[in-house]
């Protein structure tokens, strides 16, 4: 049997002074993978959510300038591609949940680090990009029937906040992120040493 391919129930089964160490590992990534859900449910509901009430804007107060609806459908763009590459972790998680050797978790955590990084990188960038051009279009028309004075305070606000979310929140965020997931890796590995060890 490859070393790997180890049945932590058998593993459990033949070595009960192991038994604590390894279901704490597992209850531990039961507990990051509740997490993340939630953590992406809440996304898209907060995303979504905005889209819906952004569209009712447009609707409702029915913009003049071409420049207010060109920032509006790349705001809501924005959202919509983050939300549908975030939820390609949903088939992640499911994977860890068929999952039955030490190998398989290694795979389905390594997967899913790879996916997190994508997304923390490129689709990250690709979103506030999108939506900071977003909205700076969709306050022109505003901002235009305000004095100078005001419409640039407007823009320094907008974008003092936009710049401390990706300056600030994000790299926290990230660094977060990736130490979690870093740690259940590292522990994975660490049990699979000690089963090689042991053969």
């Amino acid at each position: 049997m490859n070393n790997n391919d180890i049945d932590f129930a058998t593993i459990w089964q033949q070595q009960k002074v192991n038994q604590p160490n390894i279901e704490e590992l597992l209850n531990k990534l039961k507990q990051f993978k509740k997490s993340s859900l939630q953590k992406l449910i809440i996304s898209n509901i907060l995303i979504l959510g905005t889209s819906g009430f952004i569209i009712f804007i447009w609707y409702y107060y029915e913009p003049q300038f071409i420049t207010t609806k060109i920032g509006i459908v790349l705001t809501i763009l924005a959202m919509v591609v983050f939300v549908f590459s975030n939820n390609k972790l949903l088939s992640v998680f499911n994977k860890i949940d068929n999952t039955k050797n030490n190998n398989e978790y290694l795979q389905s955590l390594s997967e899913l680090k790879t996916k997190q990084k994508y997304i923390q990188t490129t689709m990250l960038s690709f979103y506030f990009i999108t939506l900071s051009l977003g909205i700076c279009l969709y306050m022109y028309e505003y901002s235009s029937i305000m004095t100078i004075g005001w419409a640039i305070f407007a823009y320094f606000i907008t974008l003092t906040w936009i710049g401390f979310n990706w300056f600030y929140i994000r790299p926290k965020i990230i660094k977060k992120q990736q130490i979690k997931l870093d740690e259940l890796i590292s522990k994975f590995e660490t049990v699979n040493k000690q089963l090689n060890v042991k053969e």
